[in-house]
Formats: structure tokens, sequence, C-alpha cells
């Protein structure tokens, strides 16, 4: 190992043991390690000038979560919320996919739909959850037709807004030299859209979760948002914190796993 000689007698650290140690610092910034332990020390602060019943600690918050899963109530309310979120979210994808790229692709289409795309998507899922129940029941059919709904205007306003951002001149080439309609749409039109419509789907995730929270407060009798609407009966803020960390762990999981997943499969249409 190589090192530096300044003056007699006196040498600087080897080469090897500083690059090291930078790149285990850059590492820990990269992790989000410090801003975790910010937002610790900070509810750890909060709590302490406040009661238990209104603030927990996050001592506190853990012990609640091990009272919870002791008996696998947790993790029964995690899989029913997961279920949900991914039957609704993959079912949203594969209806708002497709419209989109009809709409982006047909002009009469989109002067049609548009208007009344811009109008409803407006409307917060929140305010669907009595009409679904009457129309789909109070069982998982509403549910997941409500994460349908979060999810459909995202994905399918991302799918058109990559469609219109594709240049004339790449669909003009591909016109003179005879690519039908169709083959302009796969080797063109849908290679060009990906990146959007990764997009979309990962915004329409954080959709959904907020939906079916909303979702399971109102009709169910199992799911985290049903824990977090029935802790408040009891006055159990601690398994409300709970929830609260226990959704964003899904949902930051969710988001990893499928931006993991898009950067494996569909790395060659820049997706990132």
């Amino acid at each position: 190992m190589t090192t530096i000689e300044l003056k007699k007698g006196q040498q600087v650290a080897p080469v090897v043991k500083v690059k090291r140690k930078s790149r285990i610092g850059k590492l820990i910034l990269q992790s989000g390690m410090i801003g975790w332990l910010f937002i610790l020390l900070v509810w750890q602060i909060a709590s302490m000038f406040s009661e238990p019943m209104f603030l927990p600690s996050p001592y506190l918050t853990l012990i609640g979560a091990i009272e919870i899963a002791s008996d696998g109530t947790l993790f029964l309310y995690m899989g029913y919320s997961f279920l949900r979120v991914l039957a609704g979210w993959t079912l949203g994808l594969l209806i708002a996919v497709p419209f989109g790229l009809l709409i982006g692709t047909n002009k009469f289409v989109r002067a049609l739909f548009e208007p009344v795309i811009n109008f409803v998507r407006f409307i917060p899922p929140l305010a669907f959850i009595t009409l679904f129940m009457l129309w789909f029941g109070i069982g998982e059919q509403s549910k997941v037709f409500l994460i349908v709904y979060a999810t459909f205007f995202v994905i399918t306003i991302n799918t058109l807004t990559g469609v219109l951002s594709i240049s004339n001149d790449k669909l003009l080439s591909a016109k003179s030299m005879g690519a039908s309609k169709f083959q302009t749409l796969i080797y063109v039109v849908i290679p060009a859209t990906i990146p959007y419509i990764f997009t979309g789907a990962k915004l329409a995730m954080g959709s959904s979760f907020m939906a079916i929270v909303g979702a399971e407060m109102v009709a169910a009798n199992e799911g985290i948002g049903f824990m977090i609407w029935n802790a408040r009966l009891y006055f159990k803020t601690d398994w409300i914190f709970v929830g609260l960390v226990v959704l964003g762990l899904m949902g930051f999981i969710m988001d990893r796993i499928f931006a993991y997943a898009g950067r494996k499969l569909l790395g060659r249409y820049k997706v990132v």
C-alpha cells in the first residue's frame, strides 16, 4: 500500500483508506439514513412535550406494532390492503394504457373524451365511496374499483402526454418507409411512450394507497385503513401511528420493487 511522503518523518493516510471512507460516506448519504434519523429525532423530541395519547414516541409506536403483530393481526391487515391495492392498480393499468394510446393517436376520440377526463379527474376517489358501495356492494369489488378509479386518470393522462410528445418527424419517417398504422403504433408510439407510462404507473401507486385507506375506513372489517379508523374508538394513538408507518413502508417497498423491475426490464427505453 503506497503512502505520500510530505516531509521527512511525516506521512498522510493511505489513499486507499481515504477513498474507502469517502465511498462509505456517499453510500450513507444516498441511502437516506440521515433523513430518517433526523425525522426520528424530531419525533422523539416532540413526543417529550406531549401526552402519549396525542403523540406517542417512536418507542411506544414500536411497542404498539409488536402488540398488534403478536397475534398476526397486523400482517393479516397488511395482506388485505396489499392485495386490494395490487388488484385495483393492475386493473387500472390494463385499462388506462390502451385508452391513453387510443385517445393519443386518434384526434376524433381525443376531442370526444379529453374534456370529460379533465372534468372527472378532479373529483376525488373518496367522493365516490358511497356510490361504489351502492353499485358494487360492500365486498371487495367496491374497494378494487375505487382504486381503479384512482389510478385510471393518472395513467391515462401520462400515457396521452407521452403519445403527444413524440416528434412528428418520427411518425412521418415511419410512414414514408411504408409502415402501417399498426406497425407505427407498435414500433414507434409505444416504445416512445413507455417512460411516460412507467411514470404514470408509479404516481398511480400512491393514489391507490390513498384510495384504499378511505375505502377501508368506511366499508371494511380488515385492512390497515380499518385498523387506523378502529383505533380511535379505543384512543390507541400508537396503533394509528403504526398504521401510518406500515402504509409508508408498504408503498416504499412496492415503489422500489417496481422501479428496480423497470430498470432491469425496460432499461433500453430509458426508464430510470
